[in-house]
């Protein structure tokens, strides 16, 4: 980075920027991403109660991350349908009720049910809310805005497990979903009240059916396909490859039918712009990435260190703390030093942090560890609120519903494609290696390498991105 602009005023507080707005959508994107992996910590307490075995709830989870994948694209249809206010504060209520029935559900099917149901509102709730936020926000805003928007991405995956597993060791399972009960009603009183009334176009061309049935399709089986391939899945390779092969010929359908069909379900056009493409494509990788180092990390103290869950959890929690440390700064070192130079030296960072714990091991002293997973917290929410503010720098406010679809399609995708691949990697150093020949740590040690060298792609996209991409939004 360069030194040269440390001497620009400091920017003062905008007076414009709906703060009520930007924190009400940045906690319903709390609960969605907290309710993705919340019980898989009580996934023992909850298969107890309901007489399965806990490896069966996962069917609970699964479902609700393919409902949400699935539910995303029709997101901006409804929205210049029925106006945003109209279906953010439906989704809040259809998020909030189906909680309550998943807390009194007493079958297995009757709680994944529950949790579709569940899917359906976080579909909306995430991309919706964004969207209200995006329309009301000036260019000015944006970095600030964004930045509101960011933290539960990053929150939520980390503190997840932890709070499962303390929720239950003081009271039930059924208080995971309970305590979305008073957060929902607040949300969603709040949202009736200060969400801007803006309202559907009765012009909007009507739905594409074939479209949406064959996206739904697509992003259901490769979801379905890459928990598939999941540790917790002993079976052989023929299910997950036969859903994969499904979900990768459904994609070109989808492709072909997309491209010809006068009024698409999803527009590419947003990605001609290089900072959108940028932060959707090589942001995708890096968000795939980032994504498996919550899943990775506790397996790796548990299995590879020999740590208790208790000690693990509390450890990976050190990546909050990186988090929340960082943020108040993100939005001056952007404006400072531009979106290129922070994402280079964020992705860079990061690169260097999964070499750093890939050499980590039982011996390596605490404060060592610990100082690791911080700088890991700080790379990643810089390189998350870069990424998330710059792929709508340089897009026209009537092409923000198409990119913003489309943004939240590939985002959760990628997400998906983070767990997979840290599972994957796994699965092929076992089997390469052969059972019992590698000690404990040395699959998670060259599973952390392989996401340090997946890590080169966003960082040749961020090299190539024109040095003032987004200095609109960052005020330079």
């Amino acid at each position: 980075m360069t030194a040269s602009a440390p001497s620009r005023p400091l920017r003062r507080r905008s007076a414009t920027l709906n703060r009520p707005l930007a924190l009400l959508v940045a906690g319903t994107f709390f609960m969605e991403n907290l309710d993705g992996t919340v019980i898989a910590t009580a996934a023992p307490a909850i298969a107890s109660d309901l007489g399965v075995a806990p490896v069966d709830i996962n069917l609970a989870m699964t479902a609700y991350l393919v409902t949400i994948a699935v539910g995303i694209p029709i997101s901006g249809w409804l929205t210049d349908r029925f106006g945003g206010r109209r279906v953010l504060v439906t989704a809040i209520a259809v998020f909030t009720v189906a909680s309550l029935l998943c807390a009194l559900s007493t079958t297995l099917p009757v709680l994944v049910g529950m949790r579709v149901l569940q899917g359906v509102g976080g579909a909306l709730m995430v991309p919706v809310g964004r969207l209200v936020v995006l329309r009301v926000t000036t260019k000015q805003d944006l970095l600030d805005a964004v930045a509101y928007l960011t933290w539960p991405a990053l929150v939520a995956p980390v503190i997840a497990p932890a709070l499962g597993g303390w929720i239950v060791s003081v009271a039930s399972w059924h208080w995971i979903f309970l305590i979305n009960l008073p957060l929902g009603v607040v949300a969603l009183v709040v949202a009736a009240r200060i969400v801007p009334s803006l309202d559907g176009t009765p012009s909007v061309p009507p739905l594409d059916l074939v479209g949406f049935g064959l996206c739904a399709g697509t992003l259901a089986a490769l979801l379905v396909g890459l928990e598939l391939l999941g540790p917790q899945h002993v079976g052989g390779a023929l299910a997950p490859a036969g859903t994969l092969v499904v979900a990768a010929l459904l994609g070109l359908l989808t492709a072909l039918w997309l491209r010809r069909t006068p009024h698409p379900l999803l527009r590419f056009g947003a990605l001609r712009l290089q900072s959108f493409r940028v932060s959707n494509l090589g942001g995708g990788v890096y968000r795939m990435v980032i994504s498996a180092v919550p899943f990775l990390l506790p397996l790796m103290f548990q299995v590879g260190f020999g740590w208790s869950p208790v000690q693990a959890g509390l450890l990976v929690l050190l990546l909050f703390l990186g988090n929340v440390a960082i943020k108040p700064a993100t939005s001056p070192l952007i404006r400072t030093f531009g979106f290129r130079s922070v994402l280079i030296a964020s992705i860079v960072g990061g690169l260097l942090v999964f070499v750093a714990i890939a050499m980590l091991r039982p011996g390596t002293p605490l404060v060592v560890t610990g100082a690791v997973l911080v700088l890991s917290g700080v790379f990643r929410s810089v390189g998350f609120s870069a990424y998330n503010s710059l792929q709508f720098a340089d897009l026209d406010t009537a092409d923000m519903t198409d990119a913003n679809t489309l943004a939240s399609t590939l985002q959760q995708v990628a997400v998906g494609l983070g767990v997979a691949v840290g599972a994957v990697v796994l699965r092929v150093v076992d089997l390469t290696a052969g059972p019992g020949r590698l000690d404990p740590v040395t699959p998670y040690a060259i599973t952390f390498g392989v996401l340090a060298v997946l890590m080169l792609h966003p960082l040749v996209e961020a090299l190539v991105l024109h040095r003032s991409a987004g200095d609109e939004v960052a005020g330079r």
